[in-house]
């Protein structure tokens, strides 16, 4: 070895700089409203439900475990509205506990630590008020929790606690939050954010560009303007508001509209296009984005939530920590019951081809009967296909490799969506802490009236690109089925609109952008001439029912055996031939509630007033023999058609996706001229 050698310095590696940088900030509901409370802070103890181990597969343990998961574990108490003193400070009254393991204000380590690259995180909580005690807890995915760590403040000024903690237990789940208990006297918790030591380079959030596509909705769509515009943090993440107004009440009219633009300064742009349904108005927004090439994502909001404006900023953060480009997305919450979580995340069961919750997830759950702390399976990770398109944000990266999204008017786009950025390796993550109140599905009448169409075809569609069996799977038999459970229900215009969107499908894609304008139109006037569309509001607008023989036995009230179905749709099938009861011409045989109103209680009547789900109208269905007979035929030869051409029609559609998602179809299909150089 030479002397020069010898006197070499050796170099260090440098290690990498990194930042510190908020995740996530302890927050108390906007408005002081008390529906939502469980969502942001707990006053009750925990019970946990059982663990499935102990239930064992015993059928009737796990029937009685359902029955117990849905048992309010509340003891009846509650906070007080004077104790939120602001958007981020809380009184915990003297000698009381509150717990922040809450949907807002826990911490959803699990999805931390699978999808970003935080490693570790700090929690940093302020407190006045002397014997104030910070106790921090973690929870693993099965639910159990677990004590952390804990301090006191000895002052009854402001004091500062930190807590570090890591994010390797998480693997599958779970979560970390704190709890603050006031001794003699009141305590104040003055704030609290967890944050991390992130890479340099991840220092700055992205900033977004915000697609709303609104109609004839202006109150709730002003008012979602001003939520985003009051909100200082939101706000500076803002590069512009695009609103696709297709409506012909406007939202520039509305009352709250100017104050809610001004909150804006200058970031709020309204453009005007036809009815182009919300693939049409999110696929603008995806457009407009990519054009002004400025910012990192695009985020899509329905017109008719109630935002947590939180949410906005924590999906940000989680995308811009994310280990690749990843769509992030917030669950929805009840508009009508503020603390009942109805969507959970969404999986689309690909023999199937359906969307679905995953086979963890408990529908409809009510924070405020039983909480968190409480819930075994709300700290599994649960892992999504897609996020509907009521909260979602999506990289501008993403947009511009995969395209835009199909123009199916409504229904399915979201979920397409989805799933094609999954097979180009591009994750969805529907984030735990953000969400949106929103109409529930279940309060809606979707699957029967002019949307029956889009349901059916665009269904189909996203198989045809994205099935893996060769003539789809389950999804032909299965439409069969529906088809058939209709046509006994006397649903005859949900039927033809089906019919519809199948021929339609099988003419190939380029109908799609074709018919995306004037689709609707068409499928109204078709669904006109059917008695069964024919929605009447007023109670006396139909003839009080009227039997010849009334039934022996008529409880409709009890849902009927699998065994006892499947005679129903043997029998209800047969009767479907025979002649009509005369009287049945004149008045309803039964008024049937909506909530009773399923194929195997209609398959035996021959006319029916049947109420809408939304508890505003009725229409009245009546058996016709000699539709059904030419129905059902036509039924049969097109699902025959399907299952034969499936495999040319998948190779048809797979070809021309690109081209249908691309900038300049969409650019065509909006009027608009295509970029210099496009």
């Amino acid at each position: 070895m030479t002397d020069t050698a010898r006197t070499q310095p050796t170099t260090e590696p440098t290690a990498p700089q990194t930042v510190r940088r908020v995740l996530q900030r302890f927050v108390l509901p906007v408005d002081r409203d008390l529906d939502v409370i469980p969502l942001y802070v707990d006053s009750e103890a925990a019970v946990l439900d059982a663990d499935r181990d102990s239930i064992g597969g015993n059928r009737s343990a796990k029937a009685l475990n359902k029955a117990a998961l849905r048992q309010s574990t509340g003891a009846g108490t509650s906070m007080r509205g004077d104790a939120i003193l602001g958007r981020h400070r809380l009184r915990v009254d003297a000698g009381t506990h509150l717990s922040l393991g809450t949907y807002f204000n826990g911490f959803a380590a699990g999805y931390w630590r699978r999808w970003t690259v935080v490693t570790d995180i700090r929690l940093t909580v302020t407190v006045s008020g002397a014997g104030a005690h910070v106790v921090v807890y973690r929870s693993m995915a099965n639910g159990r929790s677990q004590r952390v760590d804990s301090q006191t403040s000895t002052s009854h000024e402001r004091t500062t606690f930190e807590f570090d903690l890591s994010l390797i237990p998480f693997q599958d789940g779970g979560w970390y939050w704190f709890d603050v208990i006031a001794d003699d006297e009141d305590a104040i918790l003055e704030e609290a954010v967890w944050d991390a030591e992130v890479p340099a380079d991840r220092a700055e959030p992205g900033t977004v560009t915000v697609g709303i596509t609104t109609m004839n909705r202006p109150d709730f769509c002003a008012k979602l303007i001003g939520q985003l515009g009051a909100d200082d943090e939101v706000r500076s993440l803002l590069d512009e508001v695009l609103v696709m107004e297709q409506g012909t009440k406007k939202v520039v009219d509305d009352p709250h509209f100017a104050k809610a633009e001004a909150s804006l300064e200058g970031r709020l742009r309204v453009i005007e296009q036809a009815n182009l349904g919300g693939s049409g108005g999110f696929a603008r927004a995806q457009l407009e984005t990519l054009r002004a090439d400025r910012s990192t994502y695009v985020l899509f909001l329905d017109d008719d939530i109630v935002a947590e404006p939180e949410s906005i900023l924590r999906t940000v953060t989680f995308g811009d920590l994310a280990r690749r480009p990843t769509i992030v997305g917030g669950h929805m919450f009840s508009i009508f019951s503020k603390s009942r979580l109805h969507s959970y995340g969404e999986i689309v069961n690909r023999y199937r081809f359906w969307w679905m919750s995953p086979p963890s997830v408990e529908p409809d759950w009510d924070f405020g009967a039983r909480n968190l702390r409480s819930t075994r399976w709300l700290h599994r990770r649960v892992d999504v296909d897609f996020n509907p398109w009521f909260l979602c944000l999506i990289p501008t990266s993403v947009v511009r490799e995969i395209g835009l999204g199909l123009p199916l008017f409504i229904k399915w786009d979201d979920s397409e969506y989805g799933v094609r950025a999954q097979a180009a390796g591009y994750p969805t993550v529907t984030l735990p802490g953000a969400a949106v109140w929103h109409v529930p599905w279940t309060d809606k009448n979707d699957a029967l009236d002019w949307q029956a169409y889009y349901h059916q075809r665009n269904r189909f569609v996203a198989a045809l690109l994205h099935s893996p069996y060769k003539h789809g799977g389950r999804l032909v038999r299965e439409s069969f089925n529906h088809q058939v459970k209709h046509l006994v229900s006397m649903q005859y215009s949900t039927v033809e609109l089906r019919h519809q969107a199948l021929e339609d499908v099988l003419s190939g894609p380029e109908h799609l952008h074709r018919d995306l304008p004037v689709k609707l139109g068409e499928i109204r006037e078709v669904r006109a001439s059917f008695t069964d569309s024919q929605l009447k509001s007023d109670p006396d607008a139909f003839p009080p029912p009227r039997r010849e023989r009334p039934r022996k036995r008529d409880d409709q009230s009890e849902i009927p055996s699998r065994a006892a179905q499947l005679v129903s749709a043997g029998l209800g099938s047969l009767r479907q031939l025979r002649k009509v009861r005369p009287l049945s011409r004149e008045f309803p045989e039964a008024v049937v509630p909506a909530m009773d109103a399923k194929w195997y209680r209609l398959a035996s009547m021959d006319a029916a007033v049947v109420s809408m789900p939304d508890g505003t109208s009725a229409a009245l269905y009546q058996r016709d023999p000699e539709r059904f007979r030419e129905m059902l035929r036509k039924t049969v030869e097109i699902h025959q058609r399907l299952h034969r051409e499936w495999p040319l029609l998948a190779e048809q559609y797979r070809s021309q996706l690109a081209e249908i998602t691309s900038e300049e179809a969409w650019s065509e299909t909006f009027g608009i001229a295509p970029e210099v150089g496009e």
